[in-house]
């Protein structure tokens, strides 16, 4: 057993020197410059570009990007392959391979116009190239949707209190925006108040929990708004009727959320779930280090059957120190590790999915260049920590990676255990982390709707015709967002869910840092292309194993030996084989035809084309031309 302060430390140190060090090298790297007009400013429009304060758009991008992905991968590659693994990729793969992703991202981003990596791209191989990459950009949003309003239906389910205090939360946040877009009311008080009320929310949860459908097992008092039965629900033959419901509903809820304009819910939500997550996160992390100096009392939390929220045991946290394996074996039900491990935990290392923020919303609002790096590699490393924490939380519980489902939810029993520390009930304190939970799959769930929209508006460009004036209307191209992530659900288990999103997520991953490598081999021949070719190289590798095992072998395994639960679960297994393959080869077009501009850039990739010089110096940008 290892005291799990140890754990927090190890990536407290790597992340430090990551951002004292390598960031302030990259941000002279690509010469980051507070006197050059960023497109905020440039383009403001009161609507997409609108300049930011730095803390505000820290909020909103820190959010974004750390929705319950960075929750849920760690927790999930824990339990399949142990701590000390999924601690490692963290640790280690953050500041050199996330962290430069999201900056990279961002700056190039910023000197293009606030454009997509997709435009990026296309500016130098050529349209096609453009649309090949829109097109993943597009599908792995699909699966984004799919895995979080999983895991939401999983949390809401299990946690009725954080069903009740979520609901709170999104009414709170609608009414934080009129406070400050449309009555133009102070921000400070306003923002103390409205934070003020979400945590009290937390305790209105606990008074009044919440469930759609009855099920067995639910606290006492719960307010179940439909009564018994939801049979009928598609998914309810795959998951408890509950669940389903809790599904159907996030996703209808992004769907709203994503073609309102970005004051009404999107920016003031996104500033309240950051008052969360450095409450949540830095709650966990000083109560894993406060509670090993002064001393743990000692704790009972439930581990849950999910889908059912009925507790299979009551485990007693004793200390702070590791219950469960460091090391569970080289295979697991995911798969090897490799290249599972590096799929699984995306968001927490290194996520494409943050790619999509840094360039679809936070370039068009970044005030100065100079914010870039706090944002982009700082914004980072700090969802690092919450994949740090999420591992924390779990691995103090024994049994709680009994199975892969049951270690999901139990995060908020263990997080919550963490903050007792500080005096909190073990009630109050699970309902709160379930909360933070919660808030995170929201955020991300609609932002990526939203950048979903986005990426089918600029495949199609200005409508012709009336069938591509219907597909970009917003309402159409948001509900074919909702309905394919809604039918990718229904393969009923995270097993499956989880790592087809991992692959194609960091596929796009290595794609954005695909698209900052050719900016930097067009801009100057002095930059040298290490720092972005290095994890381009890797994860290239990565996910093109991990896509063609799911499938060709996973998934066409799964359904002819008839392991699967419902007919519609076997067709979602096949969509999710076609679209595996389908993502392998739109990464073969792309890595193609940007090897091609990279070499004619460079004339030829000898060692001296690839290191340059070093960097600082100067030289046009592709933009400026």
């Amino acid at each position: 057993m290892v005291q799990v302060m140890w754990l927090a430390i190890a990536a407290l140190v790597t992340f430090s020197v990551g951002y004292l060090g390598y960031s302030r090298y990259l941000a002279r790297f690509v010469e980051l410059d507070d006197e050059r007009e960023t497109p905020a400013h440039k383009y403001d429009d009161g609507q997409e570009y609108v300049p930011s304060k730095k803390p505000v758009l820290l909020g909103h991008h820190y959010s974004s990007i750390a929705g319950g992905a960075p929750i849920a991968g760690p927790i999930t590659a824990a339990a399949a392959f142990g701590w000390i693994p999924a601690i490692i990729w963290i640790a280690v793969g953050n500041p050199l391979f996330g962290a430069v992703h999201d900056f990279m991202s961002l700056s190039s981003s910023v000197r293009h116009d606030g454009k997509s990596i997709g435009y990026i791209i296309g500016q130098y191989v050529g349209e096609r190239g453009k649309n090949m990459l829109l097109w993943f950009a597009y599908l792995t949003i699909i699966l984004v949707i799919a895995a979080f309003a999983y895991l939401i239906g999983l949390v809401l389910d299990a946690f009725p209190a954080a069903a009740t205090a979520s609901v709170i939360y999104i009414a709170l946040a609608v009414l934080f925006g009129v406070y400050l877009y449309q009555l133009n009311l102070p921000f400070l008080p306003g923002a103390v108040a409205f934070v003020a009320m979400v945590f009290g929310g937390v305790w209105v949860g606990l008074q009044y929990p919440l469930a759609i459908f009855a099920r067995p097992e639910l606290p006492e008092g719960t307010i179940v708004l439909l009564g018994s039965g939801g049979e009928w629900l598609p998914l309810a033959g795959a998951f408890d009727p509950n669940m389903a419901a809790w599904v159907l509903v996030t996703v209808l809820y992004a769907f709203a959320a994503s073609v309102l304009p970005v004051w009404v819910l999107l920016q003031p939500r996104d500033f309240l779930t950051s008052s969360l997550l450095y409450t949540g996160v830095g709650g966990m992390i000083l109560g894993a280090i406060v509670g090993t100096i002064i001393g743990f009392s000692p704790v009972e939390v439930d581990v849950f059957v999910p889908g059912l929220a009925e507790p299979v045991q009551t485990a007693t946290i004793e200390s702070l120190t590791t219950q469960v394996p460091g090391w569970t074996g080289f295979v697991s039900s995911l798969g090897p590790l490799f290249p599972f491990l590096f799929v699984t935990i995306a968001c927490g290392t290194i996520s494409g999915f943050h790619s999509l923020v840094s360039s679809g919303t936070t370039a068009k609002q970044l005030d100065k260049e100079s914010d870039a790096r706090l944002i982009g590699y700082g914004g980072m490393l700090g969802e690092g920590l919450l994949g740090v924490t999420a591992v924390l939380a779990v691995v103090i519980v024994a049994g709680s990676t009994a199975g892969l489902g049951s270690a999901l939810v139990t995060f908020p029993s263990g997080g919550g255990a963490l903050l007792t520390v500080f005096g909190l009930g073990t009630a109050a304190a699970a309902t709160f982390i379930g909360l933070v939970f919660v808030s995170f799959l929201l955020t991300s769930t609609d932002t990526a709707m939203r950048l979903g929209r986005y990426m089918l508006e600029e495949i199609v460009g200005a409508p012709e015709t009336s069938v591509e004036e219907t597909v970009t209307n917003r309402y159409v191209n948001a509900g074919v967002l909702s309905l394919a992530g809604y039918l990718l659900v229904a393969s009923g288990t995270w097993e499956n869910i989880w790592p087809l999103f991992g692959g194609a997520n960091q596929a796009l991953a290595a794609l954005a840092l695909l698209v900052a490598t050719v900016w930097l081999a067009n801009w100057d021949d002095s930059k040298q292309l290490v720092s972005t070719g290095a994890p381009l190289v890797f994860m290239l590798a990565v996910t093109v194993v991990a896509l063609l095992w799911i499938g060709l072998y996973r998934n066409p395994t799964t359904i002819l030996a008839g392991e699967y639960e419902t007919t519609i679960a076997a067709v979602s297994l096949g969509f999710q084989s076609l679209i595996a393959l389908v993502l392998v080869g739109l990464i073969f077009g792309i890595t193609r035809r940007a090897y091609s501009d990279i070499k004619e850039a460079r004339g030829g990739l000898d060692r001296e084309a690839i290191v340059g010089s070093g960097g600082g110096g100067g030289g046009v940008e592709p933009g400026d031309d």
